[in-house]
């Protein structure tokens, strides 16, 4: 227990760790029907909130991602500069776009909070901006100036992605791979032999054991929703390597539970992650599976609140280190949980649709239907 109370405290005695990271950084829109709370405007997407909570966690976090200017994006830069998240790596040119993801949180059967996800304007029916990845040239010049990060974390097997997953793999950062599909294989398969740690979930990538690869990655973890998680570490010489499952931790309340896969990720991470790859690989059998419940504890938490990352905005941190610190202790109630509203806001979508913003022009604007539930 007292190895949990040490992660708890978020290590501030140890030198700062550097993190880079590629992938999906969006704007997350944030719409309860549940509780009622304003509408919340929060960088999101599972890069943007992995490294947000490394960086609360007190890592140097520098997302890499290429933006289109406009409201949308200053939204995401404001969110990002009041967290301490550098936007060194984040461009805002034409050629760019910022993605934009709607979430809805409803009463499902039994009053059980449910979300969906949804890609389009929820006042016109047009669909956001997808995302773009970094080009490979691109992802060179800044591998360069990332050389002396510790990890390195990709959502999306990129050109580029893959590009920074390699030269931080070179100069000795510990390579985190999250994959949401598989898209393309060779691409995949390339990502997946990189990283030394991949984590994905169950029910999004189904058909990976379809996926011929050359060898496992150190670690794999396989999330199983409310029933936990099951992982294995596998030597870099075989594909060997026992399967072990870890329940999840209860709790009392459950107000959503959007974004805990990232805080479980950034929580491995943060026990993992500091000493690179050769710290990870000279870690013991115990302090992995410490490093997986801290995951697990920080994902528990998170359920707590609204929106991906909403208990930032709730709580202040020595809260949250309470918090935190009595689930890992076996406590499935959150002490001083209560579900406050700072940093959302009153307005609605408001000039972060582009289709809407032409229509107030005076162009004619058609929507589509669509949506994704999770």
């Amino acid at each position: 227990m007292k190895r949990s109370r040490r992660q708890a405290t978020m290590r501030a005695d140890v030198k700062t760790p550097a993190v880079v990271g590629s992938g999906l950084l969006a704007l997350d829109i944030v719409i309860s029907e549940v509780s009622g709370a304003p509408t919340g405007y929060w960088a999101g997407g599972t890069c943007g909130n992995v490294l947000i909570a490394l960086r609360y966690f007190g890592w140097e976090s520098q997302p890499v991602a290429r933006l289109r200017s406009g409201a949308a994006a200053n939204r995401i830069l404001e969110d990002l500069h009041r967290w301490g998240v550098s936007n060194r790596f984040v461009s805002t040119a034409d050629d760019g776009s910022t993605p934009v993801i709607v979430e809805r949180i409803i009463k499902g059967s039994g009053n059980v909070p449910r979300h969906s996800f949804s890609w389009r304007c929820p006042e016109c029916g047009s669909q956001f901006p997808a995302f773009k990845p970094v080009l490979a040239t691109v992802a060179e010049e800044i591998a360069t100036m990332a050389a002396g990060a510790q990890v390195y974390f990709f959502d999306r097997a990129t050109p580029g992605g893959i590009v920074l997953a390699k030269a931080c793999a070179e100069n000795g950062a510990l390579v985190v791979f999250e994959p949401s599909s598989i898209g393309n294989q060779i691409l995949f398969r390339q990502a997946w032999e990189t990283a030394h740690i991949v984590k994905y979930s169950h029910e999004r990538l189904r058909e990976l054991p379809e996926v011929n690869v050359a060898h496992s990655p150190l670690l794999q973890i396989e999330t199983l929703g409310e029933a936990g998680l099951r992982y294995r570490k596998v030597p870099r010489t075989g594909r060997g390597g026992e399967w072990i499952e870890i329940g999840a931790f209860k709790v009392d309340v459950v107000r959503d539970t959007a974004g805990s896969g990232d805080w479980c990720t950034a929580g491995i991470i943060e026990c993992c992650g500091r000493s690179g790859a050769d710290g990870f690989a000279n870690l013991k059998q115990d302090e992995l599976e410490s490093a997986i419940r801290y995951g697990q504890a920080l994902a528990a938490w998170n359920c707590g609140f609204e929106g991906a990352r909403g208990g930032m905005y709730a709580v202040d941190r020595e809260t949250f280190l309470q918090q935190v610190g009595h689930i890992l202790e076996g406590g499935s109630d959150l002490p001083n949980g209560t579900l406050e509203f700072r940093g959302r806001d009153k307005a609605f979508v408001g000039g972060l649709c582009p289709a809407c913003k032409e229509a107030d022009n005076g162009k004619s604007v058609t929507g589509t239907d669509g949506s994704t539930s999770h």
